[in-house]
């Protein structure tokens, strides 16, 4: 099912930061620049003034009948998940996923999704603070903690307040490429992806012992020329060294800043650019290969089949688009990572 008619569901105490992500990213209108545009809209059991977990108000047009036609529900996140949500609301979810819609749940509205019993067998994250609690509730549900986010069948399930960008970046990035992706990104000024999970929010020190000042400058002055030289065999022991550590430490600085091993970060890098080139060029997978670090093809093929689930050549043949517009009417440059 295409990803065009999306409905983000609302009740008293919704979260609104993530209540304004659906509508940045999904009710914002970007077609004038060539990029996909949605039917948005906010519905709730009772239409009329709901309240938000900040206490400010909007007003509700729609009814749960307007699930009835979404590609997408977004269940935003649920203000207390001791409370059972109403039966009308989780037929309404079973229903859409019934006919082929795909449920995404922001945070706590994870509680939501598994009360439907849409989660059972399925994996799924919360945010951190509430992931032993879903657990419990819900046994049959598995309760992975430490991601931004979980896709299994059609539930997304993602993590507390931003990772609900990373979330929707995702769903875009899935159904109309990087390219597309990247530059609503960019015109948000987020990073299109993120490597890492949840722990790197967690009891995170503002410092480590023994930080410089200039570490994390070198840090970022070293990931940046990595960026810059994918095609190169890079390895810890090279990036350390532009970093002026010792391999351990910067591995120790490493996942303190990004949450994810140099290795990991790195494969992620070459995927994305291989998206790009796919999507912005003509060059052969060889090719492709070759300038983001796999050398081979097989070896390119091997990483995007695991990481996308398709082959390079299915993707470009999916993907392949016109360059799109940025605002002041230039060609779009990948964002950095």
């Amino acid at each position: 099912m295409a990803l065009r008619d999306v409905v983000a569901v609302v009740w008293d105490g919704v979260g609104a930061f993530g209540l304004g992500v659906a509508c940045e990213v999904f009710g914002y209108d970007r077609t004038a620049s060539g990029l996909p545009g949605f039917e948005f809209a906010v519905a709730a059991e009772v239409p009329g003034v709901v309240r938000t977990d900040t206490g400010l108000r909007i007003v509700v047009e729609h009814d749960l009948s307007r699930l009835h036609t979404a590609d997408l529900v977004l269940v935003l996140g649920w203000e207390d998940p001791h409370v059972a949500p109403p039966e009308a609301l989780l037929q309404a979810l079973r229903d859409a996923v019934g006919r082929g819609a795909r449920v995404m749940s922001h945070c706590s509205g994870a509680f939501v999704v598994a009360a439907a019993g849409l989660l059972d067998g399925r994996r799924c994250t919360t945010h951190w603070m509430w992931s032993d609690e879903l657990a419990r509730r819900f046994p049959l549900v598995q309760v992975d903690p430490g991601v931004l986010y979980v896709e299994d069948g059609p539930v997304i399930s993602s993590a507390g307040t931003a990772a609900g960008i990373d979330t929707c970046l995702h769903l875009i990035r899935q159904e109309f490429g990087a390219a597309v992706a990247n530059e609503i990104a960019r015109r948000m000024v987020v990073p299109p992806y993120r490597e890492g999970g949840q722990a790197q929010y967690v009891q995170v020190p503002v410092s480590l012992p023994g930080e410089a000042a200039g570490d994390s400058s070198r840090l970022r002055e070293a990931l940046a020329w990595a960026q810059e030289n994918l095609a190169e065999p890079l390895s810890v022991e090279a990036l350390a060294r532009r970093s002026l550590m010792s391999p351990r430490s910067f591995a120790r600085h490493f996942r303190a800043a990004t949450g994810t091993t140099p290795h990991a970060w790195l494969l992620a890098q070459r995927l994305q650019r291989a998206q790009h080139l796919l999507e912005s060029s003509d060059l052969s997978v060889d090719e492709v290969a070759q300038r983001c670090g796999f050398g081979a093809a097989t070896t390119l093929r091997g990483h995007f089949a695991s990481r996308f689930g398709t082959s390079p050549q299915a993707y470009r043949k999916t993907f392949r688009a016109p360059v799109l517009a940025t605002t002041d009417g230039s060609a779009a440059d990948e964002p950095a990572a």
